[in-house]
């Protein structure tokens, strides 16, 4: 053997029992697990593969097939495989102008729903302002109310009161009362 130094023998690997994933999830799961077994190693993440496109067109071309005699038996082939080219890439510009027609209607669309649900939160948004506004205009008309009767009451006990005034006051009172159990407002329309 060569006197050059010697490696440190390699740290065996535990055997790993042969699991076989009875479903999606389960292989799914295994493949989690094997990666969260050493998580300092790079994951490999696998980039977008760009869109195949065919080779543009020549600017010039060298064998110009003609329609003259004699030609010979290959032409044919290569009239082929140019022929099968230039269909493959008529065929790649008509996906890709759909494709561009489907994005444009797919982008109108969206900006379609974005006004729509906008002029909807604009309109919902008018609508608790009015309510709003009603609660604190019957809030108002209610403390008005209070300081009128306060004021009438204040004023009715400087003169003196006979029963058929006391029973008149009651009532009202009561309507009063049921006034306010009444909602100002309605909810849910």
């Amino acid at each position: 053997m060569a006197a050059g130094p010697t490696r440190p023998p390699r740290p065996r690997k535990e055997p790993q029992p042969l699991v076989i994933p009875r479903s999606a999830a389960e292989e799914q799961r295994l493949k989690l697990e094997r990666l969260m077994r050493n998580p300092d190693k790079t994951v490999p993440i696998p980039e977008k593969l760009n869109e195949w496109a065919p080779r543009p067109p020549p600017e010039f071309v060298r064998d110009v097939m003609g329609s003259s005699a004699g030609a010979g038996s290959g032409e044919f082939h290569v009239y082929r495989h140019l022929r099968r080219r230039e269909y493959q890439r008529q065929d790649f510009m008509d996906a890709m102008a759909e494709k561009q027609k489907l994005d444009e209607e797919y982008q109108k669309k969206l900006e379609k729903n974005k006004t729509v649900a906008e002029e909807q939160t604009a309109k919902r948004r008018r609508k608790r302002q009015k309510l709003k506004e009603k609660k604190l205009l019957a809030k108002k008309s209610k403390l008005e109310q209070k300081k009128e009767q306060e004021a009438d009451d204040s004023d009715s006990s400087q003169k003196p009161q006979t029963s058929e005034e006391e029973e008149d006051r009651d009532a009202s009172e009561e309507e009063k009362e049921d006034d306010a159990e009444e909602a100002s407002f309605v909810m849910g329309r």
